[in-house]
């Protein structure tokens, strides 16, 4: 994903984003590791892309995130931002939620 970044710099980061997304299914983490942004700006981007995606008839799509320690799945979250910690069993071993372009 390395030469990604040196073959579209001219491209926005939203637009990278979606391109990566609609390629593979990714993290906000390697997002940001492909991008060279930080992963808190990957989660400030995301509302933009999901607008951006529907205005083209796409949608993004969130695989949500899951208690690694008791199975609860987020299932009904609005956030697009990765829990800290489950609602059920109050540990923070979690699976982090991945995004796709679809």
């Amino acid at each position: 994903m390395s030469q990604y970044m040196d073959q579209n710099k001219t491209r926005t980061i939203r637009q990278r984003i979606i391109d990566l997304l609609s390629e593979h299914q990714l993290t906000a983490r390697e997002l940001s590791q492909a991008i060279g942004i930080r992963e808190r700006e990957v989660y400030a981007h995301l509302p933009h892309v999901a607008r951006s995606t529907a205005a083209q008839g796409k949608r993004l799509v969130v695989h949500p995130a899951r208690c690694l320690a008791c199975g609860y799945v987020f299932e009904n979250r609005k956030r697009l931002t990765r829990p800290s910690r489950c609602p059920r069993c109050k540990r923070s071993h979690l699976q982090e939620p991945t995004y796709r372009v679809a």
